[in-house]
């Protein structure tokens, strides 16, 4: 493993400009605090509430790259330089798939944008800096502990997610940052269990940038990647000792009309046993895009029951663009 002292980060874990081949200062600049505000009648205000913060990094001229949880269905939007100069910013494009969110300035920021670098040329043991908004008080020396799947209980799931450790503490969109000065991820969530397996390594998962590109030019065009989508069912699922239990259903979803309830045990797919929440995922998603009925076999009410849900896109559940 790299140690840190051999690419130059201090031993107290707060990096300083002088040690980098590239300008780190620039760099953080780059990264801006991000404040969003979410119309009560909105799908998602019930989980991610009304009013959100976090941040997000300068990407391209007033176009900013966030974690989409933060302005999903934003009515007002604003972005917050490290001088602390607030700037308001418009929805520009949401992926569910990927959980990149797109905000643009209203005006041109007058900083320098962060290079984008190469997610797959990142290795597990690799040093890499984790900066939120904030500048140089806000910036930490982490190590990629792993580099693997990641299935989230809410239909979302990464083929290969970057995890890091130590966890930083302001996780929402911060930008994982290479040793040449480059984003390559952005920061999604804290996990206890950062390195997988046994070891319970707190850390953080961060959405890596080279699932960016293939969306970025449908998002900026229409706020939204072009095609039906995945089939999405409205429904929250947790992994338990090998069994898969509904811990919700989306009011309004396609689950809930379809007579899933809170509680249910998944145990088949059009009659195959899903083997744990990815492979659930996978199953479901087979069926066919958005629009197709999907069966789940649950364990409802002590009975085995087939519930037949006509799946939707999950953008179209939602209030988008509507900052604009």
């Amino acid at each position: 493993m790299t140690s840190l002292t051999e690419w130059k980060v201090p031993p107290a874990n707060q990096p300083r400009s002088g040690d980098y081949a590239f300008d780190l200062e620039r760099a953080l600049a780059s990264v801006v605090g991000l404040h969003s505000i979410i119309p009560p009648d909105a799908h998602s205000a019930e989980t991610l509430g009304t009013e959100r913060t976090g941040n997000g990094v300068l990407i391209d001229n007033g176009l900013v790259l966030t974690i989409g949880y933060l302005m999903v269905e934003a009515y007002a939007a604003e972005v917050i330089d490290n001088n602390g100069h607030a700037m308001p910013a418009d929805v520009v494009g949401y992926d569910h798939e990927t959980g990149f969110g797109l905000l643009r300035t209203i005006e041109p920021l007058k900083l320098k944008p962060m290079a984008l670098g190469k997610s797959a040329e990142i290795k597990e043991h690799d040093p890499v800096l984790i900066a939120s908004f904030g500048g140089a008080a806000m910036v930490s020396a982490a190590y990629v502990v792993a580099k693997r799947e990641f299935a989230g209980n809410w239909e979302y799931m990464l083929d290969e997610a970057l995890f890091t450790a130590p966890p930083h503490p302001a996780w929402s969109g911060a930008a994982l940052i290479s040793r040449e000065g480059k984003l390559v991820g952005v920061g999604s969530l804290i996990v206890g269990d950062a390195a997988g397996g046994s070891d319970k390594t707190p850390g953080n998962m961060f959405v890596p940038i080279d699932r960016l590109l293939p969306v970025l030019g449908d998002l900026i065009s229409d706020g939204r990647v072009a095609g039906p989508g995945r089939p999405w069912l409205g429904v929250n699922t947790d992994e338990l000792r090998g069994r898969l239990f509904v811990s919700r259903v989306t009011p309004g979803g396609p689950a809930e009309k379809a007579g899933l309830k809170r509680g249910d045990v998944v145990v088949g797919v059009n009659g195959e046993p899903p083997k744990n929440l990815a492979d659930f995922y996978r199953k479901v998603w087979a069926q066919g895009a958005a629009g197709t009925t999907v069966a789940i076999d649950v364990l409802q009410d002590s009975q085995v029951r087939r519930v037949e849900i006509k799946s939707i896109n999950r953008l179209d559940h939602l209030k988008l663009k509507t900052t604009l």
